[in-house]
């Protein structure tokens, strides 16, 4: 299955909200000593349907998740949200990390844990069911849940790809 084409949504028109997902302190051993730099991932979004992730990387934690705020504005998806949940079930891997995501009743509330918590709080949806499985590594996971998040489509989206009526979508 394809990933599907979305547009580019710009990150000055919308207010965004950052969530620190994860924080990693890597180490360059030279023959001067050791060597330390940041990498962060961080997840955006408006909790209205727009969702994006990036990584950064530098000699400080602050600059390490400035840039990666940077880098997760310009890599914005928008989000298809039916009544605070998702119009359907959706399951994808990237890397190792296998990632299932199904809509919930009202009520549920968000059942994920660390890194995939993060992307569907920041998308906006409300009541969700997932699970994370193979790979906990938070890079794989949050890659995969956005792939995840980009391939979900709603009754308008596909009445418009077949070139029909959303009644003909639902009645066959």
């Amino acid at each position: 299955m394809a990933e599907l084409k979305t547009k580019n949504i710009r990150a000055t028109d919308i207010e965004l909200q950052d969530r620190l997902v994860a924080i990693n302190r890597v180490t360059k051993v030279t023959k001067g000593g050791r060597h330390f730099s940041f990498s962060a991932i961080v997840v955006v979004g408006d909790e209205n349907g727009v969702v994006g992730h990036g990584l950064g990387k530098a000699k400080e934690v602050t600059e390490a998740i400035a840039k990666a705020i940077d880098d997760a504005k310009k890599n914005l998806i928008k989000v298809p949200i039916i009544n605070d949940t998702l119009p359907h079930l959706v399951k994808t891997r990237y890397g190792g990390a296998d990632v299932l995501i199904k809509p919930a009743s009202a009520g549920t509330g968000i059942i994920a844990g660390g890194a995939m918590r993060a992307v569907l709080e920041s998308s906006g949806l409300k009541n969700v069911l997932a699970k994370s499985q193979g790979s906990s590594n938070p890079h794989n996971v949050v890659k995969a849940t956005i792939k995840a998040l980009s391939l979900l489509r709603d009754a308008n989206m596909v009445a418009k790809s077949r070139g029909v009526s959303i009644d003909k979508v639902f009645n066959g």
